[in-house]
């Protein structure tokens, strides 16, 4: 099963090399390989050249999420789509396999794949990333929850309906709600691993709950988030991490990171919301609980992982 794949990026030469050598290492080798760049003024567009990919550029000041997406599928030729962040590399050489292998079923729409967090992202992240993407896949998931740093849609049905181009964040949300009301499927596929480099400032992970609390109100209008929901959250999720960092004896290192972190996630979702919960209880969950996991959890597989270089 061939497949396009849409790069968004923006001065990303530090990471972009390993995503592509991913690529190039799958099972599938049959990959349009689409780069989407908002102005990069670094060595980003011709280390995506030097691999083949072909370049779209569209100008920083008409960026969006969703702009920048429909622009990249607008220029491919698969009916196939899959999405990645110029930040993440996959894990194992199936990963497109897998990604695409719910599409045997005709209901299916929108597939998404598990992400687990960098050796230096902030343990707090690590623990999100345990929440939203568990070991088990789940070939029907309830909710619309989806994430495009690691996705697969058809092109037929984004034909029918493109990515809003107004929202601030979360245009994959939005894109499996519509799904989900046309009576299709969104697959969550564990095997279909990457790693998912972030290294925000405290500002950053504030600026991105924001934006993407922002844009929940816009594809929920009833939701709502008060200083009770960040009060009780904050809290709950900064113990859950200090109680998982100890366990896991990277409690000392992590302490810093788990306080700033947990206050800017909440804060920075109370100021996008600015009033309560989420519009069902699956996708609160999803977002913002903490969940128990066991230590060392980790489900291993018979593949072996990509060896980079």
């Amino acid at each position: 099963m061939n497949c396009s794949l849409i790069i968004r990026a923006y001065n990303e030469e530090k990471y972009i090399r390993r995503l592509l050598e991913g690529i190039r290492q799958q099972t599938v080798n049959d990959v349009d390989i689409i780069l989407v760049d908002s102005g990069s003024t670094d060595e980003t567009v011709s280390i995506a050249e030097s691999f083949g990919a072909r370049v779209a550029h569209i100008p920083s000041a008409e960026f969006t999420f969703g702009r920048s997406l429909n622009f990249g599928i607008k220029a491919a030729k698969r009916e196939f789509i899959v999405i990645a962040s110029a930040h993440v590399y996959p894990v194992y050489p199936d990963w497109l396999e897998t990604l695409l292998k719910p599409f045997h079923d005709d209901q299916v729409a929108l597939t998404y794949g598990k992400q687990r967090g960098h050796e230096f992202s902030k343990f707090s992240e690590h623990q999100i990333f345990h929440q939203w993407y568990p070991d088990a896949s789940n070939p029907d998931q309830l909710t619309t929850f989806c994430n495009n740093a690691n996705a697969a849609i058809r092109k037929s049905l984004w034909d029918l309906h493109p990515y809003d181009e107004t929202l601030t964040g979360l245009e994959d949300l939005e894109w499996g709600k519509w799904a989900k009301g046309q009576g299709h499927k969104i697959a969550y596929v564990a095997e279909a691993e990457i790693v998912h480099i972030h290294n925000e400032t405290p500002r950053g992970v504030y600026n991105r709950y924001r934006r993407e609390a922002m844009a929940l109100r816009r594809i929920y209008p009833e939701a709502h988030f008060n200083f009770y929901d960040f009060l009780r959250l904050t809290i709950t999720n900064i113990l859950s991490d200090l109680w998982h960092a100890a366990r896991e004896r990277v409690l000392l290192k992590s302490l810093a990171s788990i306080f700033w972190f947990r206050f800017m996630q909440f804060h920075g979702t109370r100021i996008g919301h600015r009033e309560t919960s989420l519009v069902t209880p699956q996708l609160r969950e999803t977002f913002y609980y903490a969940r128990e996991r066991k230590k060392k959890e980790e489900r291993k597989r018979d593949v072996e992982p990509i060896k980079y270089n």
